[in-house]
């Protein structure tokens, strides 16, 4: 079934996936996770009303009830699911991608994550399968407020944002839900009402044409920062004074500074971060580890390590104190506080990050191709077996590094692509070894 992914289940609606899918995946649900409430939330896209109804049926008809926060960010479904002691949860969402899609993220008991390894292949199975007995006794919906706990959660955050002239762009997602009653009413808002057609632009601030409104409000407020939040507000990213796109896993450092300074401790990052977010985080007194992309992957190892937080190159940013899972608010109301922090001091939220960045970055870099693995096999041939590195890591695609460059490349977990990192300590280095990559990974296209 092809809206069954790594992380969640996700596709266009009506094609990869329908109300039948979802009703059977209700019915199965409460059976996969020995739970007999499942808590459901969900976005604001236009099909998200409709799969709640199969959903709630298919669960009702096991027997389960479902409790019913309706409209949420992902990660409220998360509090909720520890607050309310359940032990299955599902947000209705299919997060940054276009209005066409929708989907699934399901979650157990203390918001722990259901991926491909931990339950949605078996979940699959039953759905292809499995026998459909409606019981005796069916479930009953159960209307929960969900929005007052999370919201009197989120404001135990001492937030003093009266110093700060911010821009925030709510996508038209469910950022909308909270971003006032969190951050008050005198900041310069876009798109800050409800529209699942997403008119304004995709609800994925990653792409660079989606910031192109708050880049544009950045300057003609002057803004001291500008804060987009994706669809479902598990993500958010930032922009300079300057209109500039913060890259996320910098972002990670200005997370870094506000934790290291309180406590020292473990940090995860993943495979494709920047080393100048590494060498920082390490000179403030983290023990780095680096792991999987995902968030199915990051959460469950942010518990094995105990790590303070965690930050992804995707803009995801996890916290031990949020259940080891991902909160667009929570990781905006610590950049704020650090804004806040460093302006008092006279110092710009651009600055501070150009004295982290000390190697020069490529990004992310996707090539469509059919040929994934013969091309990842060459690069290993010529980059690990003939040539030297000083370090390999081999847990999702590969990271090579050598003295004075490195590069990641690995196949997404989620659409047909190769992705490439490339960082090196100067740009010219950098331009070579990107172009030396490329010409391999095309020469399989």
């Amino acid at each position: 079934m092809s809206a069954f992914k790594a992380y969640d289940i996700r596709g266009i609606y009506n094609k990869d996936f329908n109300k039948d899918t979802v009703y059977r995946i209700g019915y199965f649900l409460p059976t996969l996770l020995k739970s007999d409430v499942v808590l459901v939330g969900r976005d604001v896209r236009t099909t998200s009303n409709e799969i709640f109804t199969a959903l709630a049926q298919g669960i009702n008809d096991s027997g389960a009830d479902v409790w019913d926060i309706g409209l949420a960010t992902t990660p409220m479904v998360y509090y909720c699911t520890v607050h309310f002691q359940v032990g299955a949860s599902v947000q209705i969402t299919a997060s940054h991608n276009p209005a066409i899609y929708n989907g699934l993220k399901v979650s157990r008991s203390g918001a722990i994550p259901v991926g491909s390894d931990s339950g949605l292949k078996e979940l699959e199975q039953m759905v292809k399968e499995g026998a459909i007995v409606v019981a005796q006794k069916r479930g009953a919906i159960i209307e929960k407020d969900g929005k007052s706990p999370y919201l009197a959660f989120l404001k135990k955050f001492d937030l003093d944002l009266d110093s700060l002239n911010l821009s925030i762009d709510c996508s038209h997602g469910m950022a909308n839900l909270l971003v006032k009653e969190l951050f008050g009413d005198e900041h310069h808002y876009l798109w800050d009402h409800f529209d699942g057609t997403f008119p304004a632009h995709e609800p994925n601030p990653l792409e660079v044409e989606n910031c192109e409104d708050l880049k544009r409000a950045v300057i003609a407020n002057k803004s001291d920062i500008g804060v987009i939040f994706d669809g479902d507000a598990d993500r958010v990213m930032f922009l300079d004074e300057n209109g500039r796109f913060l890259q996320p896993d910098y972002v990670t450092a200005v997370i870094g500074h506000y934790y290291l300074s309180r406590e020292k401790g473990r940090v995860l990052i993943d495979i494709r971060t920047s080393r100048s977010t590494s060498e920082y985080l390490l000179q403030n007194g983290a023990e780095v580890h680096t792991w999987k992309v995902g968030h199915a992957f990051a959460k469950n190892k942010m518990r094995e390590l105990g790590a303070i937080f965690g930050g992804e190159l995707a803009g995801h940013y996890y916290f031990r104190d949020f259940f080891n899972c991902d909160s667009g608010f929570y990781a905006a109301m610590i950049v704020l506080s650090v804004t806040a922090e460093l302006k008092r001091k006279g110092i710009s939220i651009a600055s501070f990050i150009d004295s982290v960045v000390t190697w020069a970055n490529s990004g992310e870099i996707n090539f469509k191709l059919e040929e994934k693995d013969a091309a990842m096999a060459e690069l290993h041939r010529r980059y690990v077996t003939e040539a030297k590195p000083t370090t390999v890591m081999d847990f999702d695609g590969y990271r090579i590094e050598f003295p004075s460059w490195w590069f990641n490349v690995r196949k997404s977990n989620t659409e047909p692509y190769l992705r490439l990192v490339v960082e090196a300590q100067s740009q010219t280095e950098l331009e070579e070894k990107v172009n030396e990559l490329s010409a391999v990974i095309q020469s399989f296209k």
